[in-house]
């Protein structure tokens, strides 16, 4: 049975590449396309190469006008919670590729997921490379009790932390709280200089020209350290192929899955 896809972000740096490999894929097929410059444009058109000749939609709600199975989102912090509720209120399924959601955001989702009786998949990062680090960095919390993150991103990127960043943060929650020396309450000047503190552990952003996204778990024992690191160059391709499994998958899922690892076993 085919899928029938539609790319909400579809003219964006990842969603321009998914929509062409949605196309070309024999089991999949994008069938709606979701971006304001575009809207009422040719997906062809604005993206190029071998996409199809659908018609660019300037909301999640006119493009789901088109029967469609799954939405994926590769919009932007502020717009990516009401996309995923207006699909899931439409009985479509979705894969969340956008950063910004908060832990509360999530649980919402999922009770809505649930009551509609759709899937949800969404991941911090789609690279393996990233789901990689989350798996190595909560192998790491079960024998060190002290650890934090950093966050990088360019300087173009308005939400913090990001969704990789926040998602490890959950992920290590999983496994256990870190034990700082110095409670981050208890410190001495500005507590704003030791981060956010998400699900437990300290989070740090960094918004610099430069970069794409990277993020790296600190883990400290006496006299020693370990250093986990994940690195995104400035192609897409890497979050390209966890997109799609995850497309294939949550039609068969009910209610929210975070996390790609969880799908790849």
């Amino acid at each position: 049975m085919t899928i029938k896809v539609c790319v909400a972000g579809a003219t964006g740096w990842v969603g321009k590449p998914l929509c062409l490999a949605v196309a070309g894929a024999e089991d999949l097929s994008l069938v709606g396309a979701v971006s304001r410059t575009y809207a009422g444009r040719s997906l062809r058109e604005a993206v190029g190469g071998e996409a199809p000749d659908v018609l660019v939609s300037g909301s999640v709600g006119e493009a789901l006008e088109t029967p469609t199975d799954v939405l994926v989102d590769y919009t932007k912090a502020d717009a990516v919670k009401g996309n995923v509720l207006a699909a899931i209120a439409k009985g479509v399924h979705v894969v969340i590729g956008s950063s910004g959601l908060t832990d509360e955001d999530f649980v919402e989702i999922d009770r809505a997921a649930s009551e509609k009786n759709v899937g949800v998949i969404a991941a911090g990062n789609f690279a393996v490379t990233a789901v990689l680090l989350q798996r190595f960095a909560c192998e790491a919390a079960k024998y060190l009790s002290q650890w934090e993150v950093v966050d990088y991103a360019s300087d173009a990127k308005q939400d913090a932390p990001s969704g990789t960043a926040r998602e490890l943060a959950f992920r290590l929650s999983e496994v256990g709280r870190p034990e700082p020396t110095v409670p981050v309450e208890e410190t001495l000047g500005e507590r704003a200089a030791r981060g956010l503190t998400l699900n437990g552990t300290q989070v740090h952003s960094l918004r610099l020209p430069g970069y794409v996204i990277a993020v790296e778990a600190i883990f400290g024992a006496r006299d020693e350290r370990l250093t986990l690191r994940h690195d995104a160059g400035s192609g897409a391709e890497p979050y390209i192929q966890g997109t799609l499994l995850a497309i294939r998958k949550v039609t068969s899922r009910v209610g929210l899955v975070r996390g790609l690892d969880k799908i790849m076993e």
